[in-house]
C-alpha cells in the first residue's frame, strides 16, 4: 500500500499546472506538474513530512495533514476517500459473495427493470430475468459472471457498447477505488491481476490511478435482438456491511427503450427460469 500511496500522489500532483495554483510556470521544471516542495507549501506542512507520505511512511498522519494536502492537490471527494483508505487501509476483503433470498425474490419482483446484485469487485451475484435478456449473464458460468471480465475480455465487447471507452475508464476507477478500501483482498488482486496480463489497455488505465464511485450515470447498450437501449444506471447500497450493491437500468425517456425492454420481458417470460438462470 505504501507503493500505492505514492504512486497515487505523484499522478495527482503530475496533472496540475503551476499556473493553476498561482506559480510560475518555469523553464527547467524537471516534472510535469507539481514539485514536492510545492504542494508542501500548499499544504502548509514541511517538505520532509509530505516526502515521508509519499514514502508511505503514514504513522501518525492526522486527518487535518491530508485534508490540507487533498486541497493542495485539487483531490475530488472521491479522491480524498480513497487517499484516506490508502492511509488507513480496511483488513480483510469486500465482504460475503452470498445474495440473501429476499433479494433475489425482489429482483424477481422488478419484471420491468433490469436489475441485479453486484458484490466485491463487480462479481454479478444475482439478477433478473430482464438483466439477463439484455446482458446475458447466463451465458457464462458463475464464477466468470463480472462487470469488468466483461467490458475487458469479451470479444464482442466493443459492439455491445457503443461508448466502449467510457465505459472501460469508469470501470477500472472504480476497481482502483475499491483496491484502496480493500487491499487485502486476494478475489480482487486476481482479477487486476488477470485483466492486466490480458488487456494492454486495463494496463494503462490502471497506471492512471483515477478512482470514481459507482452512483448513477448513463449508458449506451446495443443488444443483438432490438437494437441500441439506452438507460440510466443507479446503484443503491444494500443494508448490511455486505459490500453488495443493486444495480437497475432505468430507460432513458423518449428513447424507445421502454418499448425494447418490454418486446424481451414478453420473450422472457415464455422461457423457464430454470433454464435462464443456470449456473
Amino acid at each position: 500500500m505504501s507503493r500505492e500511496l505514492g504512486e497515487f500522489l505523484r499522478s495527482r500532483r503530475a496533472r496540475i499546472k503551476p499556473t493553476d495554483v498561482g506559480l510560475p510556470a518555469g523553464l527547467r521544471r524537471r516534472v510535469p506538474g507539481l514539485r514536492r516542495d510545492e504542494v508542501a507549501s500548499l499544504a502548509g506542512v514541511s517538505v520532509e513530512y509530505y516526502v515521508r507520505l509519499e514514502q508511505g511512511r503514514t504513522a501518525g498522519v492526522s486527518d487535518s495533514v491530508l485534508d490540507a494536502v487533498g486541497r493542495a492537490l485539487r483531490l475530488s471527494a472521491v479522491e480524498r476517500t480513497h487517499l484516506g483508505n490508502l492511509v488507513r487501509p480496511a483488513d480483510g476483503d469486500a465482504g460475503p459473495n452470498r445474495v440473501p433470498p429476499t433479494v433475489q425474490r425482489l429482483l424477481d419482483l422488478m419484471d420491468t427493470v433490469p436489475a441485479a446484485v453486484l458484490g466485491k469487485h463487480l462479481d454479478v451475484l444475482a439478477y433478473n430475468r430482464l438483466a439477463d435478456a439484455v446482458c446475458g449473464f447466463s451465458a457464462h458460468p458463475a464464477a466468470e459472471r463480472n462487470m469488468a471480465r466483461q467490458t475487458f475480455l469479451n470479444p464482442t465487447a466493443h459492439l455491445f457498447y457503443p461508448e466502449w471507452d467510457r465505459v472501460a475508464a469508469e470501470t477500472v476507477a472504480y476497481l482502483r477505488l475499491e483496491a484502496g478500501r480493500w487491499p487485502d483482498d486476494a478475489g480482487l488482486a486476481a482479477l487486476v491481476g488477470e485483466l492486466s496480463i490480458k488487456n494492454e489497455v486495463f494496463r494503462r488505465l490502471w497506471a492512471r490511478h483515477d478512482v470514481k464511485d459507482k452512483v448513477f450515470g448513463r449508458k449506451v447498450m446495443n443488444h443483438d435482438l432490438v437494437g441500441e437501449l439506452e438507460v440510466e444506471w443507479q446503484m443503491f447500497a444494500l443494508p448490511g456491511d455486505v459490500g453488495q450493491h443493486l444495480l437497475t437500468y432505468i430507460p432513458v425517456a423518449g428513447s424507445g427503450t421502454a418499448d425494447k425492454l418490454a418486446v424481451l420481458a414478453s420473450w422472457t417470460a415464455s422461457t423457464p427460469r430454470s433454464a435462464q438462470l443456470t449456473s
